[in-house]
Order: structure tokens, then sequence, then C-alpha cells
């Protein structure tokens, strides 16, 4: 049974940073590339950063490039989400989630579609 358990969410004042973690179980994430995506109150769900197996191509959409830096510890089963310079906007319960079927990322549209996502984690960014 594959398990993702996202951490390290939280209060932040604009301009301040946040690492998230997720933490992958029955799954040898050495083989499949990860996602994050997030999902503010009244919104859909969004695709924002993806990294493939090897971690040596990562993805981001507009909104959080150049912000926030997605990592993955193969050894450790762990993909990161490094998020500086964070916004009110980012507000929002941060999801990561696996793409069992495929080592690179094939667009968030894709990833979506997948069945293993983490709980998620609230990031509230507010003075």
């Amino acid at each position: 049974q594959v398990q993702l358990v996202e951490s390290g969410g939280g209060l932040v004042q604009p301009g301040g940073s946040l690492t998230l973690s997720c933490t992958v179980s029955g799954l040898t994430l050495d083989y499949y590339a990860m996602g994050w995506f997030r999902q503010a109150p009244g919104k859909e769900r969004e695709g924002i950063s993806c990294i493939n197996s090897s971690g040596d191509s990562p993805d981001y959409v507009d909104a959080v490039k150049g912000r926030f830096t997605i990592s993955r510890d193969n050894a450790q089963n762990t993909v990161y989400l490094q998020m500086n310079s964070l916004k009110p906007e980012d507000t929002a319960v941060y999801y990561c989630v696996a793409d069992v079927i495929s080592d690179s990322c094939s667009g968030y549209e894709w990833l979506a579609h997948s069945d293993a996502w983490g709980q998620g984690t609230q990031v509230t960014v507010s003075s």
C-alpha cells in the first residue's frame, strides 16, 4: 500500500520561508516522478511543481518559479519543497503526489489523475 505523508506546513509571515517534506512508503521512489499540488480556499487544486525520478529535471509553474525549489532524496524516499519569498496568495493546502507509472514529468493534468496522494499540509501566509 502506497502512503505519502506531508509535513512542514504552518503559519509564516509574507516574505518568509517554509520547507515541506513528503515521505513515501510502499513505493521505491527511484523509479517515479513526484509532484506538488496546492488548493487554495474556494479554488481548484493546481499543480505547481514536478521532479523526475533522478531529480535533474525539475519543473515549476510561473506562479512559483524562482521562489520554490523541489528536490528529492531517493535514499530517504522523501521529496521536498523549499518555499521562499512567500506571499499571501500562496496560502493553501499543499499535497504531494506520486506518478506511479512514469519516471518523468508528463504534465500536471496527467499527474492529477494519480491515485497516490498525501493528505495535505496547510500553509498560511499572513501578517
